[in-house]
């Protein structure tokens, strides 16, 4: 858990120190600063902001660098600076260190951000990052072979690009790294699989607290985006063609994918049973299982969309947790159990969901042991956060100063 946390030069935010509790609500007006300390520590535990990947445009204007400094609870210090030209200094206990990966490990921070729609209705990239973020905090061995995989297709689809016609000194080179690719992704498709099949029943809990009238409806399936069934080496092998007409990789652990379904409550019915004596027409029998109709997002409305988002991502809260007996029973060697304090960040709630599931929320989170900064337009979540909480921390945030209240 964040203890003390110092922000230096990002937006709006030129000196911030602020001593933190196990709950914080930043309270301002748009602009003020709020959104910025929560990405401040989005971009100390993953090395990235969630608003701009240019580090240019979240350091301060007239300033070179941006930096982030936190202190945790169990006596460790964390810090990150960013540069305008995106190089980036990490250190862990006033060391330095070259892998994102180890701040990472020390604060697992998940964003809960009902307000983008992008994550349902666009490309795969989030969502599958949504199940990396469990996967690499669950399993040990997962984040090792998705670099060697990530290296690897780097290097064949600049090969791709280079030309549409292989020398024999290519093509062998490129069959090299088709081998690797195939012994990559099939241990990342295990570790994603595994996860993924454990994550499942905590989203159907967070459906039927958030989206009651849904519980019986709204699925996750999982896309490995490529046949399991035959060796990635091999597919590739198959489509090399293809691939070298695109210059990229269409397939494999990259084009994975996370989808919600929607199931109707139509019975699919069927017309080939015999009528009885009389009746002059075919007798109709209803199939009673529910009929696949199509994805989620293309059925729900724009507030039940904020509210499936927010069941995805607090689902994962749980699992990471293993406050399962079950689940912790099932531990074994290649398990990565969590000690680390998970910090969830929560973005303007109040303006995005109402007040039933901002009370579902606040009081899923105040049972598990986690922390939680979350930004506010008003002070109206005060009452329900006091009731939530012991001791919580309030601050006001205005022109990018943070002030305790």
């Amino acid at each position: 858990m964040i203890e003390r946390l110092q922000i230096s030069n990002l937006r709006n935010l030129t000196q911030v120190n602020m001593h933190t509790a196990a709950c914080n609500v930043m309270i301002g007006a748009n602009g003020s600063g709020k959104t910025s300390l929560l990405e401040a520590i989005f971009l100390l535990s993953r090395g990235k902001s969630f608003r701009h990947h240019q580090p240019k445009r979240y350091i301060q204007h007239h300033q070179h660098t941006a930096t982030v400094h936190a202190r945790l609870s169990d006596g460790n210090t964390l810090a990150i600076q960013k540069q305008s030209d995106a190089t980036t200094l990490l250190r862990l206990n006033q060391s330095t260190v070259y892998n994102q990966s180890i701040l990472t490990e020390q604060l697992p921070t998940l964003l809960i951000d009902p307000s983008s729609m992008d994550m349902l209705e666009q490309g795969s990239a989030s969502r599958r990052q949504l199940l990396d973020w469990l996967v690499f905090h669950m399993k040990q061995g997962f984040h090792p072979q998705w670099l060697a995989y990530q290296r690897l297709l780097r290097q064949r689809n600049s090969l791709l690009k280079k030309s549409k016609h292989l020398t024999h000194v290519q093509l062998a080179e490129l069959r090299s790294w088709d081998k690797g690719l195939g012994n990559h992704a099939a241990l990342i498709h295990h570790y994603r699989q595994h996860v993924f099949t454990k994550w499942q029943p905590y989203f159907a809990d967070s459906i039927a607290q958030l989206l009651p009238s849904y519980a019986e409806q709204l699925s996750l399936s999982y896309h490995a985006g490529y046949d399991t069934d035959v060796a990635l080496e091999v597919q590739l092998g198959e489509r090399l063609e293809q691939d070298l007409q695109l210059g990229y990789t269409r397939i494999g652990n990259h084009r994975a994918d996370i989808h919600v379904h929607w199931r109707s409550n139509d019975t699919v019915a069927t017309n080939d049973t015999m009528p009885p004596a009389g009746s002059g027409s075919k007798q109709v029998i209803a199939d009673p299982l529910p009929m696949l109709k199509e994805q989620a997002a293309n059925v729900l409305s724009r507030g039940e969309k904020k509210l499936l988002i927010t069941a995805l991502r607090l689902s994962q809260l749980p699992l990471l947790l293993q406050t399962d007996a079950t689940t912790q029973a099932s531990t074994n060697e290649n398990e990565r159990v969590l000690t680390a304090t998970p910090v969830v960040l929560l973005d303007d709630i109040t303006a995005e969901l109402d007040e039933r599931a901002i009370e579902i929320l606040l009081s899923t989170l105040a049972k598990l042991p986690c922390q939680v900064f979350m930004s506010s337009l008003t002070a109206d979540i005060a009452p329900m956060v006091n009731d939530l909480w012991s001791n919580p921390m309030m601050f006001h945030v205005k022109q990018g100063q943070v002030l305790p209240l």
